[in-house]
């Protein structure tokens, strides 16, 4: 993996057209781009929370941003016609679970609508050879019988936010067999695969709703963290670990087209999934004695209680592994808020992180 994600050579001057780039992982993939040299076009609404890494990192420095609601589907078409992306790596969405209860239909508008008017716009864009579409881990039918997921299992999702990821997974499939099928690639070029995450951390996120985030605000208010379930078990991983495979995927599907079209799951280690309470009492160490934390007795919403990933798929076809295990993303994530804490520049700063990954 190292090669291809320091593959400088093949991402200069590349043109790449992220969408959701002002959010935590667009944010953070922008700019491992423009480190590498890439041509970045985002499209995404405005950050939608105060603090967000998007403007604490000056992510838009070296970068085109286009402030477009991707339930727009004129405006996406007029947008890839006049940047005219080789690469699009979609990761635009409503991604709370939490949120999606409250308000499904814009969840269902803007994870399902909002995935066919991406890829309605490729049909409508020669220059784009290959589409990443990152969904969840959350997108599979989850009975909590402790299996890791494999890319083959059923799409389901028990909430608006899980289910409409699996939706979104079924419109790749439905665009892929009827515009882009593999059978036909020698006449249109174009190749797309869905990519499935685990639980990312890392510094910059100050999402509603969100286990790191929730912590980091308490902690820097002086506050007792409120935990929901500890007891809950998720497949962690550092924010760089997925965006890597990502990267990877895309430049496979740019480099040999049909034979990397499907689905891939880029999940950490087995041992890297741990409960909700073990990952709070590791940050609450690394921190330092004022952090602290209690366990709510309210009822809160349905959530699965095990998610956890197979990734030998990607270990096999695409040499992609994880690069830092659970301790290592805590200790940069916990160095990551310190750092904002003391008021450094934030972009060094999160450059620096991505440098150190790379290596």
């Amino acid at each position: 993996m190292e090669d291809m994600v320091n593959d400088k050579q093949f991402w200069k001057n590349k043109n790449v057209l992220v969408t959701g780039h002002t959010g935590f992982k667009g944010s953070w993939l922008c700019l491992w781009l423009q480190e590498l040299g890439a041509n970045v076009t985002g499209i995404s609404l405005r950050p939608t929370c105060q603090p967000n890494l998007f403007e604490a990192a000056a992510v838009d420095e070296n970068m085109r941003s286009l402030y477009i609601d991707i339930r727009n589907v004129d405006a996406l078409k007029k947008a890839f016609s006049e940047t005219q992306p080789e690469i699009i790596i979609h990761m635009a969405a409503q991604s709370l679970v939490r949120k999606s209860y409250h308000d499904p239909v814009e969840t269902y508008s803007t994870n399902v609508m909002g995935t066919v008017n991406v890829l309605e716009a490729v049909r409508y864009s020669p220059s784009v050879r290959a589409v990443v579409n990152v969904t969840s881990d959350k997108c599979y039918e989850n009975n909590d019988d402790f299996r890791p997921f494999v890319e083959s299992d059923r799409m389901g999702g028990y909430d608006p936010y899980s289910n409409s990821k699996g939706c979104a997974e079924l419109v790749a499939q439905a665009f892929t067999s009827s515009y882009f099928n593999k059978h036909q690639f020698h006449e249109h070029s174009v190749a797309i695969a869905s990519a499935r995450a685990g639980n990312v951390i890392g510094g910059g996120d100050w999402a509603q709703d969100r286990l790191i985030p929730d912590i980091f605000k308490a902690i820097s208010k002086k506050e007792t963290v409120i935990i929901r379930s500890p007891k809950a078990i998720r497949p962690w991983q550092h924010v760089l670990e997925p965006l890597s495979g990502y990267m990877l995927l895309a430049q496979r599907l740019f480099e040999d087209g049909a034979n990397f079209i499907g689905g891939w799951n880029f999940g950490p280690e087995k041992q890297d999934a741990k409960p909700v309470a073990w990952v709070v009492d590791e940050i609450c160490r690394l921190w330092g004695n004022e952090a602290r934390y209690e366990i709510t007795k309210n009822p809160q919403p349905h959530e699965a209680n095990i998610l956890m990933l197979d990734s030998s798929k990607s270990n096999q076809k695409l040499n992609w592994k994880p690069t830092w295990g659970l301790s290592t993303a805590l200790k940069n994530t916990v160095d990551w808020y310190q750092a904002y804490q003391r008021q450094d520049n934030m972009r060094d700063v999160t450059r620096k992180q991505i440098v150190n990954f790379r290596k």
